[in-house]
C-alpha cells in the first residue's frame, strides 16, 4: 500500500469503523483503555508547552472528537491557548462540531492539500500513528516521516507525537511499533536535534516532543 492517498483512506476507514461501533467517546477515538487514562494522555501531550505563560496556538492534528479541547478548557494553565482541530474524516469532524460548534475545526488531508493549514505554535499528533492495520511496516514508516516533516513546517515552536514502543513484551501486528533509534535519527536529521522522549508512563508507547529551539533555564 505505497500510495499515500490509499494509505490515508485505509486509516480513515478504520477509525470511522470505531466511531460507528462506539460513538463519540474514548473507545470511538481508538483508546482501548479507560476514559481516565485517555485524559492522562492529553495531559502528557500538552507537556510540550514548556512555558506556563505561553499564549500560543495549538493545532490538534487527527483531532477526532476534539477531546483535547475539553482537556485544554478544563486546565487553567492551558485555557488561554488558541485551538484548531484538523482531521481526515468528515464524520469525526461532524461529531466534533456537534460537541464544539464554536471551535475552529477543519477537514483536510495534510499530505494531499495543506493550503488550509494555519501556522501555529505547536502541532499535537496524539494517536495518529498507532494504528497500522494491513499497511506494511515500511509504508507506515514512510507515512510517519512525511506527516511529521510536513507538520513541523507549520509549527513555530514544536510538535508532539506518540507511537507504539518496540520495548514491549510483545507487538501487535495491527499497530505501528516505531524503533526509538530510527525515530531519533530521522528527527535529528530532518527536524531538529532538540527533542525529548517520554517513555515513563504506563502505556506501551512513547511520546516525543520536538522543538525548534533548545531549552534553557529561566
Amino acid at each position: 500500500m505505497t500510495n499515500t492517498a490509499a494509505l490515508t483512506d485505509h486509516i480513515r476507514e478504520a477509525n470511522e469503523l470505531m466511531l460507528h461501533q462506539h460513538g463519540a467517546n474514548h473507545l470511538g477515538a481508538g483508546y482501548t483503555r479507560k476514559a481516565e487514562e485517555a485524559w492522562l494522555q492529553y495531559a502528557l501531550m500538552m507537556d510540550v508547552v514548556r512555558d506556563a505563560a505561553d499564549t500560543g496556538h495549538v493545532l490538534d492534528l487527527g483531532c477526532g472528537f476534539a477531546h483535547l479541547l475539553d482537556y485544554i478548557r478544563a486546565t487553567p494553565k492551558l485555557a488561554h491557548l488558541t485551538y484548531t482541530g484538523v482531521d481526515l474524516s468528515a464524520e469525526f469532524l461532524a461529531a466534533a462540531q456537534e460537541r464544539h460548534p464554536e471551535a475552529d475545526l477543519r477537514c483536510l488531508d495534510l499530505l494531499q492539500d495543506a493550503s488550509q493549514m494555519p501556522e501555529v505554535d505547536y502541532v499535537i499528533m496524539n494517536g495518529v500513528f498507532n494504528y497500522r492495520g494491513e499497511i506494511a511496516q515500511d509504508d507506515m514508516l514512510a507515512y510517519w516521516e512525511k506527516v511529521v516533516l510536513t507538520a513541523f513546517r507549520f509549527a513555530r515552536k514544536g510538535i508532539a507525537f506518540n507511537a507504539m514502543s518496540k520495548h514491549v513484551d510483545w507487538e501487535r501486528d495491527d499497530l505501528f511499533h516505531l524503533p526509538l533509534d530510527r525515530m531519533a535519527g530521522f528527527v535529528k536529521t530532518n527536524l531538529s536535534r532538540h527533542f525529548v522522549i517520554r517513555h515513563d508512563y504506563p502505556a506501551y508507547e512513547y511520546t516525543t516532543f520536538v522543538y525548534r529551539r533548545p531549552w534553557s533555564p529561566e
